[in-house]
């Protein structure tokens, strides 16, 4: 859903305001582009009939064209089902296709052949792509080339060139094990980067720096991409359950579980945090495992800053402003040292600028 708190508006906003998402803090100015990609050696597991899978993938970039036009977030109808899917009243049903973003539609990508990281994200269950937007803009004026796909038929909508919009089958169906098995599968890294790559900015990425990064249902999928695809070289679970488990065998790789406290506290029982447990476990290599103070589950996209924005309280003691500048710089932090070995203090010790994160330590099940 939209709101963790209900539907109602709240003083935290201003309903009627116009939205928007925050300046990336790079020096780089931000083109994006969308992507229709298809692949025909596998039915969709979603569409009974479907011979084939269809995706959406939105890209952004650094970029030297700024004289474009400013990309539209999400369409009027994406927006309708989004707040509809939330129980969301009291605001404009187009309110989200109005949100100011800072990404010049369609601009030319610039950089060096080879020379960018790739940034993977996954949204969480049901949410369209663009809920990653903030995120993504900022890697991207850091010189990071960003890919954020669209789930067909797990979002609660996703557009197609030819206007087709898909809506989501996947919430009709039982969630059971072979749920989660169908859900967290997928990948994309062929049609991006490989010889006959779909777009002609892939020639900037560079294959040998990739890692994937994902909320919710999307983080929990990278735990499972990266044993199985060995290009992704780190990975970052943000607030996501990992229902499908790290194989017995492990992961050496590096990753970061981020999430809330209330949710992630080691040691504070099953259910969820105990996935998180058992992984941990499994995670032989370079890791970290950071909670954030007042944080709700939709703090760490722009559900809830767009949600603040438009006087929806999500029941977060977080303000939402706070909750993206941590997601977006501990996510940077982490991929800095882990794609350009840039040494990052941040992911050493907690930080005084930003109290709300502790480091924790499952084997004693504290967190400072």
């Amino acid at each position: 859903m939209l709101a963790v708190g209900g539907p109602s508006a709240a003083a935290a906003g201003e309903p009627g305001s116009t939205p928007y998402l925050p300046r990336p803090t790079g020096s780089q100015a931000v083109g994006t582009r969308s992507l229709h990609l298809t692949d025909d050696s596998r039915p969709d597991p979603w569409a009974s009939g479907a011979s084939a899978r269809e995706l959406m993938v939105s890209l952004w970039y650094p970029t030297a064209s700024t004289s474009g036009r400013r990309a539209q977030y999400m369409t009027p109808t994406e927006s309708e089902l989004l707040l509809k899917d939330g129980g969301i009243t009291g605001v404009p049903l187009d309110v989200l296709s109005t949100t100011r973003t800072n990404a010049f539609a369609n601009a030319r990508p610039a950089g060096p052949v080879h020379g960018l990281p790739l940034v993977v994200l996954s949204p969480g269950f049901s949410k369209p792509r663009t809920t990653l937007a903030t995120l993504a803009e900022d890697l991207a004026s850091h010189g990071y080339m960003v890919a954020a796909i669209d789930h067909t038929y797990e979002s609660v909508a996703t557009t197609f060139p030819d206007g087709r919009v898909a809506t989501c089958a996947a919430c009709e169906v039982p969630h059971d094990e072979v749920f989660w098995q169908r859900l967290v599968k997928g990948q994309v890294l062929d049609e991006l980067t490989g010889a006959h790559a779909k777009w002609d900015g892939a020639r900037l990425i560079d294959p040998s720096r990739i890692a994937m990064a994902g909320h919710s249902v999307g983080g929990a999928s990278t735990v499972t991409s990266m044993p199985a695809d060995p290009r992704i070289r780190a990975g970052i679970d943000i607030d996501g359950t990992t229902e499908v488990p790290i194989p017995d065998s492990g992961l050496s790789r590096p990753f970061l579980f981020l999430g809330r406290q209330a949710q992630y506290s080691p040691g504070s029982g099953g259910g969820a945090v105990a996935t998180w447990e058992r992984d941990w476990q499994r995670l032989t290599g370079w890791k970290r495992w950071l909670v954030v103070a007042g944080a709700e589950h939709a703090s760490f996209t722009d559900v809830g800053l767009l949600a603040e924005q438009v006087g929806i309280d999500i029941g977060a003691e977080l303000p939402a402003a706070s909750g993206s500048e941590i997601t977006r710089r501990y996510t940077r932090a982490f991929l800095e040292l882990h794609l350009r070995h840039r040494p990052q203090p941040l992911l050493d010790k907690p930080s005084r600028r930003y109290p709300q994160v502790m480091f924790c330590t499952p084997e004693t099940s504290t967190c400072v």
